[in-house]
């Protein structure tokens, strides 16, 4: 089965990410549950680190904020933040902390490499995803064939 896409609607344009499903199941699902409840609607991306990463999915805007479940960290070696517009779970110190707060990196950032959850790209819209700063809105995400 190929991976699902995810169309992420921003205030800056639309970015398409492949997700993935086969090698980051539990990190992928979790993101298509909130995806599927709407819960991504309207929030804002509250981090921006030129040349690193812009962060989102926080329900409090602020980054302090998670969903009501967390999940295990789920790496694998080739699964790398090596590129622009690998797309990963953000977490707290306890690498368990995963819940809903994503970011999507703006250069290869190979530091994170088997700390964080890489579990998507983009495949369209990245020069969207270079041109969000702080403040900028996730519309919607929704999920595509």
């Amino acid at each position: 089965m190929p991976n699902r896409t995810a169309e992420l609607q921003t205030s800056k344009g639309t970015i398409l990410l492949e997700l993935f499903e086969e090698t980051a199941p539990v990190t992928t699902q979790n993101f298509i549950d909130l995806v599927e409840t709407g819960f991504y609607n309207g929030l804002t991306f509250h981090r921006y680190v030129p040349n690193f990463v812009i962060q989102g999915g926080c329900p409090r805007g602020d980054g302090t904020g998670n969903a009501s479940r967390t999940i295990p960290l789920e790496v694998s070696p080739e699964l790398k933040h090596d590129k622009a517009g690998m797309l990963a779970m953000a977490r707290s110190a306890n690498p368990d902390s995963a819940s809903c707060q994503f970011y999507i990196t703006l250069a290869p950032a190979k530091h994170l490499d088997m700390n964080y959850a890489v579990f998507g790209q983009v495949t369209s819209g990245l020069e969207h995803v270079l041109s969000l700063r702080e403040g900028d809105k996730i519309e919607k995400i929704t999920l595509t064939a």
